[in-house]
C-alpha cells in the first residue's frame, strides 16, 4: 500500500494553549477517513494546521513528499481544503468562484497572467461544477446562494483544483439529508478515482456509512483510530461524548448503526 497522507506529531498552539497535541494519523491513498470528536476537540484546527493555514510543528507528507514545506502553488496542487462556513466571495458568479480553483495550475508568465490553453481550465471548471451538482446555477451571484448551495460551490472549487488530497471540514454542513448523502456519495466516487480524503464529520452514522476508517479526536489528542467497526463502540462513544448509545448493525450494509438512548 502506498504511503498516502501521513501526519506525524502535528502540534498547533494558539494563545499559549495546545489546541492540537502531537497528533499522528494516516490516510491511505484512495480512501476516505472521518475525523470525529465533540465540539472543541480541535478538528478544524487540525485540518487547517495540516493544510498549512496555521503555524504548526510536526510533519505532514503525501506519498513521501513534505506538504508543509512545499511552496504554496505546489502544495495547492497536492492538497485542497474546504472549510466549513467558507466566506462567500462578493460580486462573483458561481462559475468565477469555481474558476479560482484553477489558479495553482495557471502559468504566471502569459500576457494576461494565464496559460495559453485556457480550454483546459474551462473544461476542468465545467466538470467540477457538474460533479458537485451546481452547474444549473453557474451564472448566479455567489452571495445569493443558500448556505447549502454555497457549500457545494466551495467543494466544486476544490475539485477544480484537481488535488490529490481533499480535506473537508464538515462537508455536510447546511445540507439537507438528500444533499448530505449525495455529497458523501461523491466523496466515495472521488476516492475510487484515487483521491485521498480526510473529512471532519459530526454525524457518527454518516462516518460509519461512508468512511473506510475513523479517527476520534478529543482535547486535541487522538483517542482511537481504525475501521468504523473497531472504533465506533458503545464504550468509546460514551467516554468521548458523554452519551449512552447502542451500536447496532445496519440491516443492508452491516456497518455500525448508532442509536442514541
Amino acid at each position: 500500500m502506498s504511503d498516502g497522507l501521513r501526519v506525524e506529531a502535528l502540534t498547533v498552539v494558539r494563545g499559549g494553549t495546545r489546541i492540537v497535541d502531537a497528533v499522528d494519523l494516516a490516510v491511505p491513498t484512495g480512501s476516505v477517513t472521518a475525523l470525529v470528536g465533540p465540539n472543541g476537540a480541535g478538528k478544524s484546527t487540525l485540518l487547517r494546521g495540516l493544510a498549512g493555514l496555521l503555524p504548526a510543528t510536526g510533519t505532514v507528507s503525501f506519498e513521501g513528499s513534505d506538504v508543509l514545506r512545499a511552496g504554496r502553488r505546489e502544495r495547492a496542487r497536492t492538497l485542497a481544503l474546504v472549510e466549513q462556513d467558507a466566506r462567500a466571495d462578493i460580486g462573483v458568479t458561481v462559475r468565477q468562484a469555481v474558476d479560482l480553483g484553477r489558479t495553482p495550475h495557471r502559468s504566471l508568465w502569459g500576457l494576461d497572467g494565464w496559460s495559453a490553453d485556457e480550454s483546459l481550465h474551462v473544461e476542468a471548471v465545467e466538470t467540477a461544477m457538474k460533479r458537485a451538482g451546481i452547474d444549473a446555477f453557474a451564472d448566479r451571484d455567489l452571495a445569493s446562494l443558500s448556505g447549502g448551495e454555497a457549500q457545494r460551490v466551495h467543494l466544486a472549487r476544490a475539485l477544480a483544483q484537481e488535488p490529490r488530497v481533499l480535506v473537508l471540514d464538515e462537508p455536510t454542513n447546511h445540507l439537507d439529508i438528500a444533499a448530505q448523502l449525495q455529497t458523501l456519495g461523491l466523496v466515495r466516487e472521488l476516492a475510487a478515482d484515487g483521491i485521498t480524503v480526510l473529512a471532519a464529520l459530526h454525524d457518527l452514522n454518516l462516518a460509519a456509512a461512508f468512511c473506510d476508517q475513523v479517527v476520534v479526536l478529543a482535547g486535541g489528542v487522538v483517542q482511537a483510530a481504525g475501521t468504523p467497526e473497531a472504533v465506533l463502540t458503545r464504550e468509546l462513544i460514551g467516554t468521548t461524548y458523554g452519551v449512552e448509545v447502542d451500536v447496532l448493525r445496519h440491516p443492508r450494509s452491516g456497518r455500525p448503526l448508532i442509536a442514541y438512548a
